[in-house]
């Protein structure tokens, strides 16, 4: 992987040698005419730092393409050698320092340092600044680790028509911004964005907001909805954390080609375009964009204010955030039911990661940088943040929030381990949480829970108990806060309706419930109601067959969210049938009112079509839900949410002739849905389908550009030609992704979405050899983000066989791949060992 690879080592030696007090750094981004640039920028820093060890020797991060001159404490440097992996060395360093970096270094088409933009339309140019984790070095010379904090100060030189946002509010002189002093942060949340941006402004309790999009995307963007969300979330977060916003103005800037949903730079958040909805979008969408917008806001204080001090607690950051967007979006906006939606989506993304042989504690050790860009996973966000709503309810969420505002105001500024934030929780709840720590944020893996119980002679509970188990690799029994909720099923209104609630504390591997002895069974037994704790959950046989009919009986969101969770794992799990799940799903979505919960299930359905289901039986299960969605998208509301879902899980199941033909008219218009608005975004979806299943090509493909000749049309039109089921378009698709490196980073993603297709797997079999011979070259050659692209996506997950298993086997046998590179390829085998498991279940239950 291309870039330096800083290490813990070097990070803590550096850091223990090293006060940084400031840099002062001047940049040109223009040709010397007044236009943009092309290739490279001029970066000039300067850098004041002292030396707790005089004469000792360090070095300074840089990734130019050249380095002009530089000294220190005036004396000139040797830049002859420069090496980009090794920086710049800086020998004899007095008490007090002085140094400065004259270089010239390359704009970026990758997503990391300055990315550099091109729109297609009017042929303007955009940048961008993409930091985290390490790549500000890309940028202008720093120390580039989180804990040598310092302020900064920045001068641009740049078309004088284009906005240049950056951490602080510039003094315009022409073509010259000159921005203040920043307060003391981390390298990776300074920022720089430049272009002719269309801005949005507005004022929320003093606080300038300002919202910037490319100017042909303006249309789109619907200021009044972010700036509301954006609002609400300052009062929020004022109203909790007892420490105002510390960073002056707050920016929101929506940026092309973004790798991730948004970065949490202090007061210049960037996001990614695909939150500017070019059509018609469900509220589901609408509450992820809100719970990105909360969630980077949260950084304000998790991450940006107090920060950690290596990458090892990185959950510090993101796991709060993820916590806090939801808690602030339940209890501060109109998406009340977000935690239902985190129960359906991402705590599943943090079950799903955690049973990855790959798996790791929360708190993980990270020895280096390129450990740390491939642990932005489920684990750091999503089950640290299911840890975190645990511990709320454990200790209290009054004493939680006094804790946090105790250690916002202790280390403002300033960097912090795991151990400042445990005892400002501790003092606040006056709880020991030091086996908490040790249980939920030390260890790894995901511990199951399931009833036991006996009946007597009336009936009723004999005896109930909660066994927990741990996984194979990682036995860890960990004690846990449940409820436990006990349904009955009304015959007159098919209502499934609470009971009664008992909540606990779990310990071992078998816990009694003395309170439900001598109980009436339920029809559903539900343990962990209310999603109190991190565990998978299993049903006895007769809850089982409750949910499988009634699903939808229940009238809260949050226990149907629990039992669609339960039921797209146990799919996962091999225990239960991947067709038994599908006609789960289609029955119980009858019923179903939270669209979150539609969606997911409708997307997981299709996965496990994909992935999951007995080939011979694939088939079929598409039909089913080909033929239901076709129905239900005909039947729904007209301008629905549901409606719009149903069309699109239409476009992705149509396998027959018959949906073939039918997908045709929609999309040319001779069938008619009432209410149904094929726009721009399920044109591409209906188009891809149909190129997907040879049915379309590449006439189709450019006559489709040439109505939206966009970035994104462009990026549609590579998808589709991915799509392509030839030979040739495979060929043209593989070599753009992992041997064109001129291409941008979307584009490349782009392509290579459309290149795995799993209806395609016996015409890509020829491109299981030539991952493995190709991904280590790449994973070289490329930066962070597109060589993980290439190594995850382009796994051959389409060839579910035992083969394609062992010759992964095989590669990982090899001795020499970074131990980065060697996870991800790792977590792909573990995926495909799954899928081998669930086929086999799904095939047993045709006998």
């Amino acid at each position: 992987m291309a870039g330096t690879n800083l290490t813990l080592g070097e990070a803590r030696e550096r850091g223990d040698l090293l006060e940084v007090a400031s840099y002062h750094i001047t940049l040109d981004l223009t040709d010397g005419t007044g236009k943009p640039g092309t290739d490279t920028f001029r970066s000039v820093t300067e850098v004041k730092f002292s030396a707790r060890r005089p004469g000792a020797s360090t070095f300074i991060d840089l990734i130019a393409a050249n380095v002009r001159a530089a000294t220190l404490n005036g004396q000139n440097l040797d830049v002859s050698t420069y090496d980009p992996e090794k920086g710049l060395i800086l020998d004899g360093l007095a008490e007090e320092n002085v140094l400065v970096v004259d270089a010239d270094c390359r704009y970026m088409n990758t997503g990391e340092g300055l990315h550099r933009f091109v729109d297609p339309v009017d042929d303007e140019v955009y940048l961008y600044s993409q930091f985290e984790t390490g790549d500000a070095k890309r940028v202008y010379a720093c120390f580039d680790q989180p804990d040598l904090k310092a302020t900064f100060t920045l001068e641009v030189t740049a078309p004088e028509h284009w906005e240049v946002v950056s951490n602080t509010t510039p003094e315009v002189d022409g073509a010259v911004r000159k921005f203040p002093p920043t307060a003391r942060m981390s390298t990776y949340i300074t920022a720089l964005v430049a272009g002719p941006y269309h801005k949005v402004t507005d004022l929320h309790d003093d606080i300038p907001l300002g919202l910037f999009c490319r100017q042909s995307l303006k249309d789109f963007l619907d200021p009044d909805e972010i700036f509301e969300i954006t609002k609400q979330g300052f009062d929020f977060f004022h109203e909790h954390f007892g420490v105002r916003y510390p960073f002056g103005k707050y920016d929101q800037l929506i940026v092309p080609e973004f790798n991730a949903g948004a970065m949490e730079n202090a007061g210049c958040v960037t996001i990614t375009e695909s939150y500017i909805f070019r059509g018609k979008v469900t509220d589901y969408v609408r509450e992820n964009r809100a719970n990105t917008i909360l969630h980077e806001m949260a950084h304000m204080w998790f991450g940006d204010l107090v920060t950690m001090r290596w990458w090892d607690d990185l959950w510090l950051n993101e796991s709060f955030a993820e916590w806090a967007a939801h808690w602030a979006a339940a209890g501060g906006t109109r998406f009340t039911d977000s935690w239902a939606a985190f129960c359906t989506d991402r705590k599943g993304w943090g079950y799903r990661q955690d049973q990855l042989s790959s798996t790791h504690p929360i708190a993980a050790d990270i020895p280096d940088m390129q450990a740390v860009e491939v642990n932005f996973d489920g684990i750091t966000y999503a089950k640290g943040a299911s840890v975190l709503k645990q511990l709320v309810a454990f200790v209290g969420e009054d004493e939680f929030v006094s804790g946090l505002r105790s250690y916002f105001k202790a280390h403002a500024f300033g960097n912090t381990t795991l151990a400042d934030l445990l005892t400002a929780l501790t003092e606040a709840s006056g709880r020991d949480l030091s086996n908490w720590s040790a249980q939920w944020l030390e260890t790894a893996g995901v511990n199951t829970l399931r009833p036991e119980f006996t009946l007597a002679p009336d009936g009723t509970y004999a005896s109930f108990a909660v066994s927990q188990e741990g996984m194979a690799e990682h036995g860890t029994l960990r004690a846990h806060r449940i409820a436990i909720g006990l349904y009955d099923l009304s015959e007159s209104t098919g209502k499934l309706i609470r009971r009664r609630r008992v909540e606990t504390d779990i310990h071992g591997a078998r816990t009694e419930i003395d309170e439900l002895v001598g109980e009436t069974p339920p029809a559903v037994v539900l343990l962990n109601d209310d999603d109190l704790t991190y565990a998978k959950i299993r049903l006895d046989e007769r809850s089982l067959a409750t949910v499988v009919e009634h699903i939808g009986g229940f009238t809260e969101s949050l226990p149907r969210s629990l039992l669609w969770a339960t039921a797209w794992d146990m799919c996962r799990d091999a225990e239960l049938p991947t067709r038994d799940y599908v006609r789960l799903v289609l029955n119980g979505l009858a019923a179903e009112s939270t669209i979150s919960v539609v969606e997911t299930q409708l997307r997981q359905a299709r996965a496990a079509l994909a992935s999951y289901a007995d080939p011979s039986w694939a088939p079929e299960g598409y039909k089913l839900v080909a033929d239901a969605a076709l129905e239900r998208l005909r039947a729904a509301e007209p301008g629905s949410d549901v409606q719009l879902v149903w069309a699109r899980t239409f476009a992705g199941t149509a396998r027959t002739d018959e949906n073939i033909a039918v997908l045709k008219t929609l999309l040319d218009g001779a069938e008619v849905v009432p209410g149904l608005e094929v726009d721009t975004e399920l044109r591409w979806d209906f188009l891809q389908s149909l190129v997907a299943r040879g049915a379309a090509g590449e006439a189709e493909i450019t006559a489709e550009l040439e109505r939206d000749n966009t970035d994104q049309g462009s990026k549609e039109a590579a998808t589709a030609r991915a799509l392509v089921p030839t030979a040739e378009a495979k060929a043209a698709a593989w070599h753009l992704a992992t041997e064109d490196d001129t291409i941008p980073n979307q584009v490349g993603l782009s392509v290579i979405r459309g290149f795995g297709h799993p209806d395609q797997a016996a015409l890509l079999e020829p491109y299981v050899e030539r991952f493995f011979a190709t991904v280590s070259d790449v994973w070289a050659r490329r930066t962070s983000e597109v060589a993980q692209n290439v190594a995850v996506l382009l796994y051959p997950a389409w060839s579910v066989t035992q083969e394609t298993v062992d010759r992964t086997d095989t590669w990982l046998a090899q001795a020499d791949h970074p131990p980065a590179l060697r996870r991800l390829v790792v977590e792909g085998k573990d995926r495909l060992v799954r899928a081998l498991r669930a086929r086999a279940c799904d095939a047993s239950a045709s006998n």
